[in-house]
């Protein structure tokens, strides 16, 4: 059980039964009351936000979250397959919403975290948790022309994901480049493979 003031950015709570993620707090005390904690949490199931207030008495649970691998076969229709990494005949698939951004940076055999939602001994996938950088291989980018690298500017280039990143003017075609997937932003160019 958490405190009204351990309810923290980045923690996972139950709220009405269900996952939430606590995406800003505010400890604030108004004169002589006593104080309160004004939570901005984003449900982890239907990605609404919601605001609430804990007062000094109240507590909250810590969501039970798993994370398990899976690994990435394909796509069909806005379905998105998965598997365990050791058993490729258990397959299931799981709908676009539920994964989010992350769909931007999955290749085909990928082996990224599922988050597990644990309610009354129900197991329910709930998203997917990709790690923060990634190496993807540049697929399209316009050329480079003599004389533009002295400003130092940027060019957008397609990945092979069909996520679109702005890269410095020295990458090209073929190129492995490092994306950030929290921020969507350039980080380095890595050596081919």
């Amino acid at each position: 059980m958490l405190n009204y003031n351990e309810i923290r950015e980045r923690k996972y709570i139950n709220f009405e039964g269900e996952p939430y993620e606590v995406v800003a707090s505010h400890v604030a005390r108004k004169q002589q009351r006593k104080p309160t904690n004004q939570v901005k949490m984003k449900n982890l199931i239907t990605g609404r936000v919601i605001e609430h207030v804990y007062q000094v008495s109240d507590t909250a649970e810590e969501a039970d979250l798993k994370r398990k691998p899976v690994q990435f076969i394909y796509t069909n229709r806005g379905e998105y397959w998965f598997t365990p990494p050791d058993n490729p005949k258990d397959r299931f698939a799981l709908p676009d919403d539920t994964l989010g951004t992350a769909v931007k940076y999955m290749k085909e055999k990928d082996v990224v975290d599922a988050l597990v939602f644990t309610n009354d001994d129900e197991e329910k996938i709930i998203g997917i948790a990709l790690p923060i950088k990634v190496d993807l291989e540049v697929k399209e980018c316009p050329p480079n022309i003599k004389g533009d690298t002295a400003t130092g500017g940027n060019k957008p280039a397609t990945l092979e994901t069909g996520v679109v990143v702005n890269v410095p003017l020295f990458i090209n075609v073929g190129d492995i480049v490092r994306v950030n997937t929290e921020t969507n932003e350039y980080i380095e160019r890595v050596e081919k493979r």
